[in-house]
């Protein structure tokens, strides 16, 4: 694959005024856009070609907005506003409004000076690499505004919000409601504060809202998905049944229970997992990703279920659930995708089928995942030359093959580049936590000793 300059693991991401988010560079992302993506599809069905843009609360979000608009009206194609919506929103309406594609202004779960942009085709699914490598080859020539009566127009979308959360709650069991549940809903002042409360307390549930009062600064800050710490206060304190925390743009999910437990993407997916498979709807397996938790897999083989661990990022598990024709995956930084439901991860919607599933089977969250006994993982990102060939590297081999000999068969090592940043990922996974800190620590110096010595 050709090297990309500007998407990582999810669309592109950066501080804003920085390279790449800046207002040139995003608005030639946006012509760009418009002439591999969209319009292609235009051409192909005989029409003018159309986008929608959503954003999460990000005080960039206006000028970022803008300046896509601008891009994609220059390359001739129509624009759809809808404002704040969460990312997998936009990748329904995208497919409900039969747009050539959809773009979400967002960082996810980064601070509000960070931003960014991830794409939709029209079938709602992100973007393969090729078609990213497209677009980045059209951001090389200069961009040539269309004539005057061919620009892309604007337009609004005013019951976007009200749409979505309609899809959201159309993935519940008609039959059953939220009637007695008390759900503390962390929407880390981000896109789903105007959408979850309204979906679980239109399902019956006694909802207290937390995180739900955007100013454009706030977004994540010490709260959400990221951060569920205030989540659990606020559980023990009002007494809930369930917390629910999204993330910045409501695609990732973490649940607590009603004694303070802190739940991850991992031991919700197992929770959907066995429901499916208890209704007779589980088709095939289950597609984890690289970092997916050995505790994890085993609970599931236990079951009979089997995992299939696909590439880091929520788009590498989809494209693995289409080429499998199976229904469930996700990572345990919360994304999890129920294929049969929608195209991509979504909090909500996740939320939905945990709830079903305790709910139906009269049982309690704690009670549904305690077969899955995590190992303890250990994270380090290790500042590196971008492009820096790590997998080629005597000192860093010697180091990871010495630390592979310590953990026996009761761990697991991974490398990885940041999609992001110029950083190496290392994440030792170990029965011990104190065998997991000592070997990814000794793993890190070696390669950060490794990289220094390249730079010289």
């Amino acid at each position: 694959m050709t090297q990309r300059h500007y998407f990582g693991t999810d669309g592109i991401r950066g501080r804003v005024g920085q390279l790449p988010i800046t207002p040139e560079l995003i608005l030639k992302l946006g012509w760009a856009a418009g002439r591999t993506l969209a319009a292609a599809d235009g051409s192909r069905r005989g029409e003018r070609p159309s986008v929608l843009i959503g954003k999460d609360t990000r005080i960039s979000g206006y000028l970022l907005e803008a300046a896509l608009e601008s891009g994609f009206s220059a390359a001739g194609v129509d624009v759809y506003l809808c404002g704040p919506l969460p990312t997998p929103g936009i990748a329904y309406l995208t497919r409900a409004l039969r747009l050539s594609a959809g773009v979400v202004v967002s960082a996810s779960h980064n601070p509000f000076d960070d931003n960014g942009i991830k794409f939709f085709s029209a079938a709602g699914a992100k973007l393969p690499d090729s078609v990213e490598a497209e677009i980045e080859h059209a951001m090389d020539m200069p961009l040539a505004c269309a004539p005057s009566a061919e620009l892309g127009k604007a337009r609004r979308i005013d019951d976007a919000a009200g749409r979505y959360i309609e899809f959201c709650k159309s993935t519940f069991p008609s039959e059953l409601d939220l009637r007695g549940l008390r759900l503390v809903v962390d929407c880390a002042h981000g896109a789903g504060y105007h959408i979850a409360p309204p979906v679980l307390h239109e399902l019956g549930a006694d909802v207290i809202a937390i995180g739900d009062e955007p100013n454009g600064m706030n977004i994540n800050a010490d709260c959400g998905a990221a951060k569920p710490q205030r989540l659990v206060e606020e559980v023990m304190r009002n007494g809930a049944d369930f917390g629910i925390a999204l993330d910045g743009d409501g695609d990732r999910l973490v649940m607590v229970d009603r004694a303070g437990v802190i739940y991850d993407g991992d031991q919700l997916l197992f929770v959907i997992a066995r429901d499916y498979q208890r209704r007779g709807v589980l088709s095939g397996g289950v597609v984890g990703t690289l970092m997916s938790n050995l505790g994890f897999e085993q609970a599931l083989a236990r079951e009979g279920i089997a995992l299939d661990r696909a590439k880091v990022g929520d788009r590498y598990v989809l494209e693995q659930l289409l080429a499998r024709r199976w229904h469930l995956g996700g990572e345990n930084s919360g994304h999890i995708i129920c294929l049969d439901k929608h195209t991509t991860g979504d909090a909500i919607v996740a939320a939905l089928a945990v709830l079903r599933a305790v709910i139906e089977q009269r049982t309690s969250l704690a009670e549904a995942a305690a077969p899955v006994v995590l190992f303890p993982q250990r994270l380090i990102s290790v500042p590196v030359m971008r492009d820096w060939d790590w997998k080629t590297n005597i000192a860093v081999r010697a180091a990871e093959t010495e630390v592979l000999t310590s953990l026996g068969t009761t761990g697991r090592v991974l490398l990885r580049p940041s999609g992001t940043e110029p950083v190496l990922r290392v994440m030792v996974e170990a029965r011990d936590k104190a065998l997991a800190d000592r070997c990814a620590e000794s793993l890190a110096h070696a390669i950060a000793a490794a990289a220094s010595q390249a730079v010289q």
